[in-house]
C-alpha cells in the first residue's frame, strides 16, 4: 500500500510539473508572436510587403525572382524585367513605379552599371525617370518627363499575349497597328549628361518633337537653340567667336 501512495504521489507531482511547462511555453509563445521581431541580418531573396488583405505594396527581390507585371493583383510575364531592386505597388495592387539596379565586368573586362528610378500614371507606363548608365567607357546619367496615354495598359497587354506565337514582323506589326491607333508616349523634357560628355536640357511640345535645347559642349561651348515642329533651328544664341 505504501509503494501504491508513494507512486501516485510521483504521477500527481509529475503532471503538475508538466501543466506549469506546458503553460510556460505556450504563454512565451503567444508573447513572442505577439511582439515585434528584432534581427541583426536576414538573407532572403525576396520579400513582399502585402496589405492585412494581402494586397501587394512593395516587392524586394533579387534578379532571380524578379515579378512579372501585377495589374490588380494579376501578374503578367514582364518582356525584359531581369534586374534587382523594388517594386511599388498602389492601393489596389497595381504596379506604381520602382528601382532597378544592376552592374558588372564581363569575361572581356568591360565594365557596365545602371540604376533606374521610375514612378508611373495611373495604369499606365513611367511618367517621371531618374536614370543612370555605364556602358564601358561612355556614361551617361539624367532624368526624364513622360506624357503616358490615357488607355489602361491592360490593353496592351492583351495585344502583347494575342500575338505572343505570330512571327516578330507580323506581331511587331500588330502592336504597331495598336499603339498608332490608341496613342504613344511622348517625352516632354529630359535634362542629361551625355555620352559624348555633353549636358543637355530639352524640352519638347506634345509630339514629343524638340523645340528648344540648351546644352554645354564637351569642349564647355555653351548654345541655345530654338526649333520649329519639323526641327528646324529657327533662332540661336551662340558664344561669340
Amino acid at each position: 500500500m505504501r509503494r501504491f501512495l508513494i507512486s501516485q504521489q510521483f504521477l500527481m507531482i509529475y503532471s503538475g510539473i508538466l501543466t506549469v511547462v506546458f503553460a510556460v511555453t505556450v504563454l512565451t509563445g503567444f508573447r513572442l508572436l505577439s511582439a515585434a521581431q528584432k534581427f541583426e541580418q536576414v538573407d532572403v531573396q525576396r520579400i513582399n510587403l502585402v496589405e492585412p488583405d494581402g494586397t501587394v505594396r512593395l516587392i524586394i527581390s533579387n534578379k532571380a525572382l524578379a515579378p512579372g507585371i501585377i495589374i490588380k493583383g494579376k501578374e503578367h510575364p514582364h518582356p525584359d524585367r531581369k534586374s534587382a531592386g523594388m517594386i511599388f505597388y498602389n492601393d489596389e495592387g497595381t504596379e506604381n513605379g520602382g528601382l532597378i539596379f544592376g552592374g558588372e565586368r564581363d569575361k572581356s573586362g568591360k565594365e557596365s552599371s545602371y540604376g533606374h528610378l521610375s514612378f508611373d500614371r495611373y495604369e499606365q507606363d513611367q511618367v517621371f525617370t531618374v536614370d543612370a548608365e555605364q556602358d564601358g567607357s561612355t556614361n551617361s546619367a539624367g532624368m526624364r518627363l513622360i506624357d503616358e496615354p490615357a488607355y489602361p495598359i491592360q490593353d496592351l497587354l492583351a495585344v502583347l499575349d494575342r500575338t505572343r506565337d505570330l512571327p516578330a514582323d507580323q506581331r511587331k506589326a500588330e502592336i504597331h497597328k495598336f499603339m498608332q491607333a490608341r496613342g504613344t508616349a511622348h517625352q516632354r523634357l529630359s535634362l542629361y549628361r551625355t555620352s559624348n560628355g555633353a549636358v543637355e536640357l530639352k524640352m519638347k511640345d506634345a509630339e514629343g518633337r524638340d523645340r528648344l535645347v540648351l546644352g554645354v559642349a564637351a569642349d564647355g561651348a555653351p548654345a541655345l537653340h530654338l526649333l520649329d515642329e519639323h526641327g528646324k533651328v529657327v533662332a540661336q544664341l551662340l558664344p561669340a567667336k
